[in-house]
């Protein structure tokens, strides 16, 4: 061996080799490795945000009660509904309103009174031909401003306080429902 010989022993490459360890890539090879790092904390950042708001949305849910309440029907605690037998032998009747300009009325009315009361079936049936006069001049008394739908409720419950205390003797009317009232101007 010579002396000319460069041999490296601390491992460094020689002059030659120098230049191209330091040549810097070019083109996509370059770019690759930026787009990978922009990639990664982007998928990092959606994944942060998602379960940030995955984990709110259950601590919000499970820390209130739920404004909807479902009840059983068949829990011991709920009342049942009455049931109420129907008396519609009424039919339809036809009458005018009061007003200056009358409005022409047509109603079919239906009795609710107590389930299995044959006393009051066998009044109301008695009673058939005064509780259709009764209709007639009840709505025929009445304005057709009265009449509108939003004052049914109070219609309904004028109806059952006459009828209880000044046309039947035993029976007691406990529901009234209109299967059509309407209210025509002429």
């Amino acid at each position: 061996m010579s002396d000319n010989d460069d041999i490296d022993l601390s491992g460094e490459d020689s002059a030659g080799s120098e230049g191209a360890a330091k040549k810097k890539p070019s083109g996509l090879a370059g770019l690759l490795p930026n787009l990978l790092k922009f990639v990664a904390i982007g998928l990092g950042a959606i994944i942060f945000i998602i379960t940030v708001v995955v984990i709110t949305v259950r601590i919000i849910g499970a820390g209130g009660k739920s404004q909807t309440v479902v009840t059983d029907p068949n829990s011991p605690y709920i009342g049942k509904r009455v049931d109420y037998s129907m008396f519609t032998a009424i039919g339809i009747v036809r009458t005018r309103t009061r007003d200056v300009t009358p409005s022409a009325v047509v109603v079919d009315m239906v009795i609710g009174y107590n389930l299995n009361d044959s006393a009051a079936a066998t009044e109301l049936t008695s009673r058939l031909y005064q509780l259709r006069d009764f209709v007639r001049s009840y709505f025929s008394s009445k304005y057709a401003q009265e009449l509108q739908p939003e004052n049914e409720p109070q219609i309904k419950q004028e109806i059952i306080e006459y009828l209880n205390n000044r046309v039947l003797d035993i029976a007691k009317v406990r529901m009234i429902l209109f299967n059509q009232l309407d209210v025509m101007e002429m």
